[in-house]
């Protein structure tokens, strides 16, 4: 069967590309190290599936109204409130996943033609932008910027078709945060260049040095931001699929429209759950932040004295992006040849946009021993294959 024109336009993900060929060798019988998914390993908090339980037990299994239940559509609004955010819960919609979310958003908020700006290395907004007939325009960073995007080379890209800047700190794949210090002039651009900012913050209670600056609090800021945020990264909660956007009044109602002519509602149960992770004991997330650092300074430790890779310590998130660039190896060579020799699942730098080419990415969403393994297998590797 035919499929459309443009599905040739939408990349493959690099992430699930590898995670196929780790299964297919898993299946043949091979040892892999995961490194490549980003994905927490730790489980729900019981309370949470508790909550979920209950709400079985007692019928919420029907549809909910599209932008979300309104108790939990409340919680978030009160979540966002104890950061000094002001919302309400006509500013929430609940989503499937917050990938969903970004997708409602770029639905609702282009034409076709439209450009969206977007720093790199990323992940993968380029699908996405294609599919609702967006044009991605990729402003490569770099490493002596600490990956994070200056006003100067912002700038430089806009044009009379730019609408929108997706930002995404701390960031998947390097781990840059962006203190309000540094977001400030991205932000003062967008409104002089009267561009919508959609800034993902999956991350955002994953920082460990400085903190995460947010557009949402900055004055006058409210009325051009798409928000996007979910329970995947902070509650361990994945396979849940349930994300948010946080967003003009308004423009909640246009992306409530993409929801009901697609997935109609997230599963009620889910969002009787969230409620309970939004309202009940935060310590879990503490604990997990905290030993996610640990896995980070003991990767960058150990990358960083293998010959060849640099790594920058990140500031956030659960990734680094080492440089293998001194390896004489391209990210995909490094990878494919990795994997099947040590049995190590990294993924390529080049499927983070232009600027990822030189890098490979590795999640610290794991054990402690898998990391130290993970090394243990790289530098292996480094030394039999790249001199």
């Amino acid at each position: 069967m035919r499929a459309a024109k443009r599905m040739s336009l939408i990349p493959p993900s690099s992430t699930l590309k590898v995670l196929g060929l780790a299964k297919e060798l898993e299946r043949g019988g091979k040892k892999i190290v995961h490194m490549e998914v980003g994905e927490p390993d730790f489980d729900t908090p019981a309370h949470i599936k508790e909550a979920a339980k209950q709400a079985l037990d007692r019928g919420l299994t029907k549809y909910t109204p599209s932008a979300g239940l309104p108790e939990l559509r409340e919680a978030i609004a009160e979540h966002l409130t104890r950061q000094g955010i002001e919302a309400t819960a006509k500013n929430v919609i609940v989503t499937p996943g917050a990938k969903h979310a970004i997708f409602c958003a770029l639905a609702a908020a282009l034409d076709p033609g439209d450009e969206v700006l977007i720093p790199s290395p990323c992940w993968t907004y380029e699908a996405m932008v294609k599919i609702v007939g967006g044009k991605p325009v990729f402003i490569q960073v770099s490493e002596e910027s600490g990956f994070k995007l200056e006003a100067e080379k912002l700038e430089e890209a806009i044009t009379p078709r730019s609408r929108l800047l997706l930002l995404n700190y701390p960031n998947n794949p390097t781990g840059a945060v962006m203190s309000a210090a540094e977001l400030k002039p991205l932000l003062d651009a967008a409104v002089d260049h009267d561009l919508l900012i959609l800034s993902d913050d999956i991350y955002n209670v994953l920082v460990y040095e400085g903190e995460q600056g947010n557009p949402l609090k900055f004055p006058g800021m409210a009325e051009r931001t798409i928000s996007v945020n979910g329970f995947s990264k902070a509650y361990a909660m994945t396979g849940w699929r349930l994300g948010y956007a946080v967003a003009p009044a308004d423009f909640i109602v246009e992306m409530a429209k993409i929801q009901e002519a697609s997935t109609t509602c997230t599963a009620s149960f889910v969002q009787a759950a969230a409620i309970t992770a939004l309202r009940g004991p935060q310590d879990f997330v503490a604990q997990m932040r905290a030993e996610y650092r640990r896995r980070r300074d003991e990767i960058v430790r150990g990358l960083n004295e293998i010959d060849g890779i640099k790594c920058l310590k990140p500031q956030g998130a659960f990734y680094v992006f080492p440089s293998i660039e001194e390896l004489g190896m391209t990210s995909l060579q490094f990878c494919e040849s990795l994997l099947k020799t040590k049995g190590v699942a990294a993924v390529p730098g080049s499927g983070f946009g232009p600027g990822g080419e030189g890098h490979v990415r590795l999640s610290y969403a794991t054990s402690m021993e898998n990391i130290r393994l993970a090394i243990q297998l790289i530098r292996e590797f480094v030394e039999e294959s790249c001199k």
